[in-house]
């Protein structure tokens, strides 16, 4: 049960990527006034979580309501990892998610969505609302962990930033990139898998 909590918060935490969003955060706070950038990160962060919980417990329902299998969403969501892996990999103009740049205090988007509840994020929780209701009870846990995991990280951003560098941040952000690419690999072939078996 320990091995799953931490398998899940690791997959969390390496589909949210709170560490390759501090670039991202940096640059939409720029703009907001530093005593106030402490709330837009915890009430973004805040939404996030409520957004991802919501995909967690009525994700099932919101599957057979569109009619799609859980290998389909299984086979999508490896294809959608793998693809952000790539680009945390090999990072490209205007980062993972485009340009963030503005003059306004950022709500929900970027930073929100697509940042930590992205389509890489849904498509994991969704796959963790088909569990059993022990599963999920563990899955909740996760996500409430990597959470906190975000709130640490992200009010720290500015901090992080500074003293580890440029090039250390990019250098953890593809480490972290080359790990998600093992993972949606193995989730894409695991969906392969269940399908193979319906022939």
């Amino acid at each position: 049960m320990t091995h799953d909590f931490f398998q899940s918060l690791i997959l969390l935490i390496l589909v949210t990527d709170p560490f390759g969003n501090v670039p991202i955060f940096v640059s939409a706070l720029s703009h907001v006034a530093p005593e106030r950038r402490w709330r837009v990160v915890v009430r973004e962060c805040a939404i996030a979580f409520v957004l991802l919980l919501l995909f967690m417990f009525f994700g099932k329902h919101f599957l057979s309501a569109l009619q799609l299998s859980e290998v389909s969403l299984r086979i999508g969501g490896g294809v959608i990892l793998f693809l952000i892996a790539l680009r945390m990999v090999f990072p490209q103009e205007g980062g993972i998610f485009g340009d963030v740049e503005g003059d306004h205090e950022p709500f929900i988007v970027p930073l929100a969505i697509p940042a930590l509840a992205g389509p890489s994020a849904l498509a994991t929780v969704l796959l963790f609302s088909s569990d059993s209701r022990r599963d999920l009870a563990l899955h909740v846990a996760a996500l409430t962990a990597v959470a906190l995991v975000w709130l640490i990280v992200l009010l720290s951003a500015e901090r992080m930033q500074k003293v580890l560098g440029e090039r250390a941040m990019t250098a953890f952000e593809r480490l972290m990139g080359l790990i998600l690419t093992a993972m949606s690999v193995e989730m894409l072939l695991a969906g392969i898998r269940e399908y193979l078996k319906t022939l």
